[in-house]
């Protein structure tokens, strides 16, 4: 909704009443139901954050099963949920009250809890295995969303920059972010042989190009935003993503890369998340303005 009125507004075009008030009422649905709670768990906890899961279910996009293995459970309240959650009630609260208290209740403890002061980074998922202060500290791309890819950033500052700066250093590559930091004891360098073995590298490491969308957006913001860092990263980050050595797919990106040079384009040759995410930063976030 955020995204399309934003266009709208770009565009000069006027949304007719009728279609805003339907996407009111769908945005308050939405938010009504996970403050009650839905299936798999999912309900808003009393520290204004969402919880989610149940055992033998994926709920994230981490959301590779091999049989009864659920390769990365992520049970709790898992950081990129958190930041969609709170952009959803900031969203919400643009139009109706009700959602202004949950949202800066929510907000308060989205950085006091997940924040790793000595690390530098923000945790993958706090109340791990709904276990209340249980923290999966593993290193991955999804706490990017809290600062870049959403229009609210949940972090800013000194933090957001020592978010972005780590990212960069430990999981970007010329194909996109790395979903596990190297390293890490699941860490999994290349994609590839049986489904169990493909499928259990999935998210522990492996490259997805889509990633460079939010990871880029974070890393213009946390330097002011100015011409000089879009310009910047659309040499450093962009066109080593859309000129790759070896093409995966004439005038595409691909699913998948793997973690380990030289990155090798693995899964589907020709996916629509990879180039829109693309698209998104050349034609918006790297635009010239």
């Amino acid at each position: 909704m955020h995204d399309f009125l934003a266009a709208a507004s770009r565009e000069k075009r006027t949304v007719p009443r009728d279609d805003l008030k339907a996407l009111e009422g769908a945005v308050e649905a939405i938010l009504t139901g996970f403050e009650r709670g839905t299936r798999f768990g999912i309900r808003a906890d009393s520290d204004g954050l969402l919880r989610a899961g149940e055992a033998g279910v994926q709920l994230t996009w981490m959301d590779a099963k091999v049989g009864d293995w659920v390769v990365t459970p992520r049970i709790g309240k898992p950081v990129e949920v958190q930041a969609l959650w709170l952009n959803a009630l900031w969203i919400g609260s643009q139009n109706s009250k009700r959602w202004v208290e949950p949202l800066a209740r929510g907000r308060a403890a989205f950085e006091e809890r997940f924040w790793l002061e000595e690390a530098g980074y923000l945790a993958d998922v706090v109340d791990d295995g709904h276990r209340s202060g249980e923290i999966d500290a593993s290193f991955r791309p999804n706490q990017v969303l809290a600062v870049g890819g959403l229009p609210l950033a949940l972090i800013g500052g000194e933090r957001a920059r020592r978010i972005v700066d780590a990212v960069e250093e430990r999981l970007w590559t010329p194909r996109g972010l790395r979903s596990l930091a190297p390293g890490s004891p699941a860490y999994a360098a290349r994609y590839r042989g049986d489904v169990r073995e493909r499928d259990g590298a999935y998210h522990q490491g492996t490259v997805w190009p889509w990633l460079a969308g939010p990871f880029v957006e974070a890393w213009i913001r946390v330097r002011g935003g100015t011409v000089e860092a879009r310009r910047e990263a659309r040499a450093r980050f962009l066109e080593p993503l859309l000129h790759p050595p070896e093409e995966a797919g004439l005038g595409h990106l691909p699913e998948i890369a793997d973690a380990a040079p030289p990155h090798a384009p693995r899964g589907c040759p020709f996916q629509a998340w990879s180039v829109g995410e693309a698209l998104r930063l050349r034609e918006v976030i790297l635009a010239e303005r």
